[in-house]
């Protein structure tokens, strides 16, 4: 596997500390889950807001910036979708206004990618009862 450039790498990073509320309210609903996720990946030529590796699935938040930005947003989609990635992506306003529906929608779709099972699955002795 090729290393990813210092340049992309130092721009992941500072993304990373200067996360919008968005992002923040996010990452504290999700970094528990298993599949694991992680924050700023870099593929290819861009970088992620977050991402599941394991099951390859990309979400993006959108702010103002993007307003413009669709033949952007399309060709990056498409290289990720080329290299077998999925793609979900949310308005940063959306997020704001229903945090807890957006992290069971990226659950979900997380659970999707993995074949149905459930992201986080209940230890095997849990909710059942002692005869």
């Amino acid at each position: 596997m090729s290393r990813v450039p210092e340049h992309m790498t130092a721009n992941a990073h500072a993304l990373r500390n200067g996360q919008t509320e968005a992002e923040r309210m996010i990452w504290r609903r999700l970094s528990r889950f298993r599949p694991r996720f992680t924050r700023q990946l870099v593929v290819g030529p861009y970088i992620l807001d977050l991402a599941c590796r394991s099951v390859k699935l990309a979400v993006e938040f959108d702010g103002n910036q993007h307003l413009g930005a669709e033949d952007y947003d399309a060709r990056r989609s498409q290289f990720l979708a080329d290299n077998g990635w999925t793609v979900i992506r949310f308005w940063n306003g959306e997020v704001l206004a229903n945090p807890d529906g957006v992290a069971e929608v990226i659950l979900a779709k997380t659970a999707e990618c993995l074949g149905g099972t459930h992201p986080q699955p209940l230890p095997s002795r849990e909710g059942r009862k002692r005869g």
